[in-house]
């Protein structure tokens, strides 16, 4: 059977001697060759050991394919390689076949149709995975022809029209293709096969560095291999170290760079970079090289984000850190002890990322013991320490230039606020504060160094404005620590005073747009806060100057609270400032309510957004401790004519309905058993069933209600000026206000125990319902009061409403008059008859004056004057006053006629 099988495969592969006698035979046979029958060939176990034909036939193929391979034999080609590279681990014979055909890979491949670029997809790229796993083969040619073949790929060279028969594939076919193919990976793993041939690895790393910088999908497939960690574990000097961190680069920009990062926070990986960056960092003369080194810094940072502990293992933290203390400290480490850089640009960048990464390493609490050891606080102050007043000239190559001390100043207080609240002890021991009051001191200072500038409106104002900002960040982070130490060194160097100081002359010297200054004046006034929230005598020593700070801000209002520059933080800061260094202290409070600090303060409740009305309420209730208060809220008006407590009463209904207490059109009470209650605080209840907290105490914590309800305490519920009906209804609700938030915490408490199935003793049931039931009457109480309050305020518009109908009346009985008058006046005028009957009667009733000796005075209603409630009900509840004339005929006067009559009052 077998025997059949050879002769019928015969008449498929020529022999060697019908080959070598007739040339015009073998050219025919090579056209016609079946791949399939070679693979058969090959792999029969027959003709398994026939190495001179499988030569002979692999040779034809080569011959047949002079301008690159078919698409439709590609399939059949990746068995041919599979078979011959398992072949050649036996015997290096079949090695030149697989060279030469990988050379002729280099050439785009052929398609006969233009629909076999797509039909024939799937086997070009099981094809270039295969010519990738030929990396494993242990013979140079083959890997450098492999490397050359992938790298001929992005040559980007327009594939040439052949004369005739099949045509290349379209240019970036294979690119494509090779996307989806596993030739990235196989590279990358290959990186351990070439490890004792330099040359090769060099050329591999070009290869990988094209395909990786092309490609997304390649930097994924080489991640997916761990081809960060393997890039990084065989990094050596000189061109393979520079080609396997541009590699790591676009593997960062390319794939998932968290998955990079986690590759290369083993401890063998950072190990490695650990030798590569001494050796530059000893050894790195010019500019790649330097650039080369602060790459390394930055993967080591985004290595140290992630808390990575390994790098304190590996010793690289304590070589990172000691190396960030120089030049300002001698090193401690003996690997860098006799180290001697200049001043270059590529230096300074070093020394920037390296204090960079103290404050993100300083995540690690392990780290800290490392700073204290290496005295870092001690080389960050000494960085932060301002120039002398005159100066030496200085060599620039024996120190930083003007502009590099000042990038290293500025970085060195961004890194003294990251690790000054960790070690506390360290920045006290190095009396910090005293370096920093003596930076900001020089900021604002007068001097006449070239290229520095006094003060903030200088040349150099920018930078200094830029300096103090990192200053006072500083400051903010020690003190906002409340260490008593901390607080208490600043305030014997008399910082208050400076920090007004300070304070006020950014607000002279700057516009109410400079971003900068704006954060300046808000750091500052935190800080003032936080030096003076628990100590009397310090609010003393804000004294007169900072109550007028505070005014000043206070009067600029919340017009500007979404800017979005700052105005927001320096308006939240000052009311801040008054709550902790005013409030508290009679002398302050007293000229703070001298300077009408409270009537600030409504007019900022009055144009501030709801966020800061909460801060300011708590502010005026502080104040209200204060027994002068009271006539400052009783006293304030604005400009709408709106008293304080009017105000107050309006911020309440606002606030309800906010919160969708239910209220009837008028405001009343609809619900005497919730006659605060909402649907947000019946869910906050449902959630605190278990006893750990009272929904009804922390809704009066969070909310405005309560603040106003112990204002209203403070001031009074009688006698509040400029307060409608309307307002006098929610005053009725706000007077029983803590009434009603204790008839909720027993509400809640039955609540429980009906949630607990706990049944009280008779006693106790018993008490628990007299209780509630007294608050619900409390509650109609309380809706009997505003229902007579809405009866009054209907009363009064019905009487407003008579007396206007009234003076209606009146002003149409003078008009009828009026024109009774006139009507009169021109029928004496144009009858004739009719003025000798007018003359006639008052001929007659001058001559009964005179008998009786008596001149008759009548009296008019000329205009209502004025209308005051009494109270009262009925008519007798309006008192009407009303300005009268008083006419008196005369003897040569018409009684039938009276002119209009104006009155002045």
């Amino acid at each position: 059977m077998d025997s059949e099988k050879l002769l019928l495969r015969k008449p498929l592969i020529p022999s060697t001697e019908s080959a070598t006698t007739d040339g015009k035979h073998l050219e025919v046979s090579a056209k016609n060759i079946d791949l399939r029958s070679v693979i058969h060939l090959l792999e029969d176990p027959l003709t398994g050991n026939l190495k001179e034909r499988h030569l002979f036939v692999l040779k034809k193929i080569l011959k047949r394919n002079p301008n690159g391979f078919l698409l439709k034999d590609l399939k059949g080609l990746a068995k041919v390689f599979d078979v011959c590279a398992e072949k050649s681990n036996d015997d290096p014979a079949y090695l030149p076949f697989l060279r030469e055909a990988i050379k002729l890979c280099r050439l785009p491949f052929l398609k006969e149709r233009a629909s076999d670029e797509p039909n024939y997809a799937q086997d070009v790229i099981n094809f270039l995975s295969q010519i990738g796993y030929l990396m494993f083969l242990p013979c140079p040619d083959v890997k450098e022809n492999i490397i050359a073949c992938v790298r001929s790929f992005y040559q980007c060279l327009t594939p040439q029209q052949l004369p005739e028969g099949p045509q290349p594939t379209s240019e970036g076919y294979r690119l494509q293709l090779l996307e989806q193919s596993d030739l990235s990976q196989t590279l990358i793993l290959s990186l351990a096969s070439v490890e004792h041939r330099h040359d090769i690895k060099l050329q591999l790393l070009q290869a990988l560095k094209l395909l990786s910088s092309s490609s997304d999908s390649n930097c994924g497939l080489m991640l997916r291999a761990r081809g960060a960690e393997s890039l990084c574990l065989h990094m050596k000097d000189g061109p393979v170290l520079f080609y396997s961190t541009e590699i790591l680069w676009n593997l960062l920009e390319g794939s998932n760079k968290h998955e990079v990062v986690a590759q290369l926070s083993t401890i063998e990986c950072l190990v490695s970079l650990k030798e590569a960056f001494l050796h530059l960092l000893l050894t790195a003369v010019h500019h790649s090289e330097l650039s080369l080194r602060n790459d390394l810094i930055v993967l080591i940072t985004l290595i140290s984000e992630n808390g990575n502990t390994f790098l304190i293992e590996s010793l690289f933290a304590k070589l990172l850190i000691s190396l960030s203390t120089f030049p300002e400290l001698r090193p401690t480490n003996h690997l860098i002890q006799d180290l001697k850089l200049n001043y270059s640009h590529e230096n300074l960048k070093m020394k920037k990322m390296l204090l960079n990464l103290l404050s993100l390493m300083s995540v690690d609490e392990a780290v800290l013991q490392l700073y204290k050891e290496e005295n870092v606080l001690l080389s960050l102050l000494l960085l932060t320490k301002p120039p002398l007043a005159s100066p030496r000239a200085r060599s620039a190559s024996h120190s930083w230039s003007l502009v590099q001390t000042q990038e290293l100043r500025l970085k060195a207080l961004l890194t003294l606020s990251s690790l000054a609240p960790l070690l506390l002890d360290e920045y006290m021991s190095y009396h910090g504060n005293t370096f920093v009051l003596q930076l900001m001191d020089w900021c604002i200072q007068e001097d006449d160094v070239p290229g520095q500038s006094g003060g903030f409106s200088g040349s150099g104002g920018d930078y200094k404005k830029t300096l103090m900002l990192f200053c006072v960040r500083l400051l903010t982070t020690v003190t906002s620590l409340g260490e008593e130490v901390v607080i208490e060194d600043l305030c014997d160097q008399g910082t208050i005073s400076v920090l007004l100081g300070v304070l006020m002359q950014l607000e002279t010297s700057s516009d109410d747009d400079d971003v900068v200054s704006l954060e300046i004046k808000s750091d500052i006034q935190l800080i003032l806060s936080s030096l003076c929230d628990t100590d009397m005598n310090r609010k003393e020593l804000f004294g007169s100057e900072g109550v007028e700070m505070v005014i000043h801000f206070l009067k600029k209002g919340g017009d500007r609270f979404y800017s979005g520059l700052g105005h927001n933080k320096l308006l939240l800061s000052t009311v801040d400032c008054v709550w902790s260094c005013i409030v508290g202290c009679y002398t302050t409070e007293d000229f703070f309510l001298a300077q009408e600090g409270v009537f600030r303060l409504l007019d900022l409740l009055r144009s501030s957004p709801k966020c800061v009305h909460g801060l300011v309420l708590a502010t005026l209730l502080e104040l209200c401790d204060n027994p002068n208060t009271e006539s400052h809220l009783r006293s304030w008006v604005d400009r709408r004519g709106h008293t304080a407590p009017r105000v107050l009463l309006q911020m309440w209904r606002d606030k309800e309905a906010e919160l969708g207490v239910q209220r009837n059109p008028e405001g009343c009470i609809t619900d005497p058993k919730k006659p605060l209650r909402h649907k947000q605080q019946d869910d906050t209840q449902s959630q605190c069933l278990d006893g750990s907290s009272s929904a009804a105490i922390l809704e009066s914590m969070e909310n405005l209600r309560s603040k106003i309800y112990l204002i209203f305490c403070a001031v009074g519920f009688h006698d509040l000026p400029g307060l409608s009906p309307e307002d006098y209804v929610t005053l009725s609700i706000v007077k029983r206000y803590l009434d009603f938030k204790v008839g909720e915490v027993w509400d809640e408490v039955s609540a429980e125990l009906n949630h607990d199935n706990i049944r009280p003793i008779t006693p106790d049931r018993e008490s628990l319902e007299t209780i509630c039931k007294t608050l619900e009457d409390s509650a109609k109480k309380v809706m009997e009061e505003q229902r007579s309050i809405l009866q009054r305020q209907e009363k009064e518009h019905l009487s407003q409403e008579q007396l206007m109908y009234s003076e209606l009346k009146t002003d149409r009985k003078q008009q009828e008059l009026a024109k009774k008058s006139w009507d009169d006046y021109v029928a004496k005028t144009s009858n004739y008859e009719v003025l000798k009957e007018v003359k006639a009667r008052r001929e007659k009733a001058r001559v009964k004056t005179e008998d009786d000796g008596i001149h008759p005075v009548k009296h008019f209603v000329g205009q209502i004057m004025s209308v005051e409630p009494t109270g009262a009900e009925g008519p007798n509840g309006v008192k009407v006053s009303l300005a009268r004339v008083t006419v008196q005929t005369s003897p040569n006067s018409d009684p039938e006629y009276f002119r209009p009559v104006s009155v002045k009052h």
